[in-house]
């Protein structure tokens, strides 16, 4: 099966009003296939869901206003080649398009960090997306957009957040009869680390979601997230 190519030119609403901002961070990569990796992380602030199990609350609101011009500044300070574009929902802000393109056309090796629930049929082809299906635990899996699916390519990545066996149940479900998901390079299975603050479930539901795929044979790989291991937060160090 083939994909619809996503485009390489990317129509830009308005880029002087650049972008809302919570932080950029250098640190490693702590998920996806280049977990390891030293990254730059431009975290844009502002996302349409809440998450039950959600570990960047505090980029919902507030953040600084940067210009793109600005934000590329930041991001070559940095001694990384790879940059990761997240949130929040990065993709509610317009001008994370223009701000993608920028990224890939001053060299980087780029990575999108989204929902799903937004659609990705206009993200610069040259972006690696990492797709995050909402499972049914994190109450908003209604707003998975399926339509997604279809663009995803090889170099792009999907993952499922899993909080419980019926959240394992629901995401084993959608990889055996939802075929599009094999377009991607990967598919993720990741237990949530925290579904309240101060209670971490790794690493007994990691445990038994590595028994559940072992059983079941599922095509699929578990992800533990590399950061919480090394430092405990959210977002690397």
């Amino acid at each position: 099966m083939t994909s619809p190519l996503r485009s390489a030119l990317i129509p830009v609403s308005d880029p002087a009003a650049g972008l809302r901002l919570t932080e950029i961070f250098y640190s490693l990569q702590g998920e996806a296939l280049s977990s390891g990796a030293p990254t730059v992380f431009v975290r844009l602030t502002g996302c349409p869901l809440r998450c039950t199990y959600c570990d960047t609350t505090y980029s919902f609101e507030g953040g600084q206003r940067w210009s793109l011009e600005d934000i590329l500044t930041e991001v070559r300070r940095f001694p990384a080649q790879h940059v990761c574009v997240t949130g929040g929902e990065p993709l509610a802000q317009p001008n994370c398009l223009p701000l993608l393109s920028r990224l890939c056309d001053a060299g980087f090796a780029v990575s999108l960090e989204t929902s799903g629930a937004l659609d990705i049929s206009r993200v610069d082809a040259r972006v690696s997306i990492v797709l995050d299906l909402k499972t049914p635990a994190s109450g908003e899996a209604e707003r998975n957009l399926w339509a997604n699916l279809p663009l995803l390519q090889a170099k792009d990545q999907i993952k499922f957040v899993i909080a419980d066996r019926a959240d394992y149940e629901w995401s084993r479900s959608q990889v055996q009869t939802r075929p599009e998901l094999k377009q991607a390079g990967a598919i993720w299975f990741s237990p949530a680390f925290a579904i309240e603050p101060g209670q971490t479930l790794l690493p007994t539901l990691a445990t038994e979601l590595a028994e559940w795929i072992l059983a079941d044979g599922l095509p699929v790989r578990l992800q533990l997230q590399l950061h919480k291991l090394l430092w405990q937060d959210a977002k690397g160090k």
